[in-house]
């Protein structure tokens, strides 16, 4: 989930409740804005933000492992960009000009924190469960 500094972490695993029950992701980013203006965060380049996947597996022989990754960046006012989902349209990625929402999602993928994990993940596999 997205992880705001200034918000200690929040919405994190709580993102998708954040956009309520109709999961409606433009009230959650309104939301997460509105957190954020009444705290004065949004300065500079803008709040700092991360948004993280968990990815564990069991092994038949009963280890579990945990894989994460993380992609680091900043939240952007207004959102930009119709591509993705979630909060991607005010996420930038460090070192990128656009937001997740702006990338096509070959490019978001690339960088991602769900593809990150996955590759964690897979070398595990392949390095018979080094983690």
């Amino acid at each position: 989930g997205l992880e705001v500094e200034a918000l200690h972490g929040e919405p994190g695993i709580y993102s998708a409740r954040w956009a309520g029950p109709g999961k409606d992701f433009g009230f959650a980013m309104k939301r997460v804005a509105e957190e954020l203006g009444k705290i004065g965060a949004w300065k500079g380049d803008g709040p700092r933000a991360n948004f993280t996947c968990a990815l564990c597996i069991a092994w038949p022989d009963g280890e579990a492992h945990i894989f994460e990754g993380k992609v680091f960046g900043r939240l952007v006012w207004p959102p930009r960009g119709d591509k993705g989902f979630g909060y991607d349209p005010m996420f930038m990625p460090h070192g990128e000009t656009l937001t997740f929402g702006e990338m096509d999602p070959a490019e978001k993928h690339a960088i991602s924190h769900r593809a990150r994990a996955f590759a964690l993940f897979v070398d595990a596999c392949l390095e018979g469960k080094q983690s």
